[in-house]
């Protein structure tokens, strides 16, 4: 890679990172595979960014990789990861009602099937249009708006976020 490539890529990383992380834990559910998936991604961006950087959206370009190395993860092996309410190792609940809530709405995201969660953390967590999602999921717009209808069917009928909703006026974020 050339010095100037370099440098545009590491600050691009720089700036990308954070994005990257959070939205492979929302689709992971754990931090740590989060980061693995986010650099696995950033890896492979790397060996391609002088094609990439020629894109008018690498970050589009770089968020399609990080869903299909998260559907990789699918296809390698079944996850070790028993899914559980809480994660085992917490030393008890948080006191604070927003973390609660937002634990709540992780571990409902972790029982949507992985293009549901995708769907559903791309369009209205990252809040991307849904020709960005079914571009970064490689599927048509109509996949990405039923497999986003299904994925919050399921999300409403979860009890655990019905006693957790957030106030009127106030997000999930």
């Amino acid at each position: 890679m050339k010095p100037d490539d370099a440098a545009a890529f590491h600050e691009f990383v720089r700036s990308q990172w954070p994005r990257l992380v959070r939205t492979a834990y929302l689709m992971t559910g754990d931090y740590a595979e989060a980061e693995d998936v986010a650099q696995t991604a950033l890896a492979r961006a790397g060996a391609a960014w002088r094609r990439i950087q020629a894109t008018e959206r690498p970050d589009a370009y770089v968020r399609r990789i990080l869903v299909n190395c998260n559907n990789n993860r699918f296809r390698r092996k079944r996850p070790a990861l028993v899914l559980a309410e809480r994660p085992p190792d917490a030393a008890g609940p948080d006191p604070t009602v927003r973390v609660d809530q937002r634990d709540a709405l992780r571990v409902a995201l972790l029982k949507l099937p992985p293009r549901q969660r995708a769907a559903v953390v791309l369009r209205y967590w990252e809040d991307l249009p849904e020709a960005e999602v079914a571009q970064a999921m490689g599927c048509s717009v109509g996949t990405v708006k039923s497999q986003a209808a299904r994925g919050l069917a399921k999300l409403r009928e979860d009890p655990a976020l019905a006693d957790s909703a957030p106030a009127p006026g106030t997000t999930w974020r």
